[in-house]
């Protein structure tokens, strides 16, 4: 699709931006700015929207991170514009994952199951793992 390359290029760059945003995992001790790849979630419920994830440094570790809806708004809806026309359905969640050493990246929809991808207590550890970029 025309033009596709730099909306998403734009979009990972919104969420970088965001990520290092200050927020409770940077207060935390979350280290994003050494990170090698990311992977964030983006929702669509009803009225409701957020994006988090992981940041993944080359040491291993794995740092929580989150972003402000509104700093990421507009480079999401410029996204989301090639793909759906005004009204359509949106999907419930969009993952997105890059590799910052490749600069490899993916976007992955889901139109229907909300639990996809979702982070709790019990699965956190298995989740971070699942969602950290590999592109082999």
């Amino acid at each position: 699709m025309a033009g596709s390359e730099d909306v998403t290029v734009n979009l990972i760059r919104s969420l970088v931006r965001a990520m290092n945003e200050p927020s409770l995992a940077t207060e935390m001790g979350g280290r994003v700015d050494d990170w090698e790849a990311l992977a964030i979630v983006m929702e669509f419920a009803d009225g409701y929207r957020s994006a988090s994830g992981y940041a993944y440094p080359a040491d291993g570790t794995v740092s929580p991170v989150a972003c402000s809806w509104n700093s990421i708004q507009q480079e999401v809806n410029a996204y989301l514009a090639t793909y759906y026309e005004p009204g359509d359905r949106l999907p419930v969640k969009i993952l997105v994952q890059f590799d910052r050493a490749t600069g490899r990246y993916g976007v992955t929809f889901e139109d229907t199951d909300e639990e996809r991808w979702k982070t709790r207590p019990r699965n956190f550890r298995e989740m971070r793992e699942q969602l950290r970029p590999s592109f082999d």
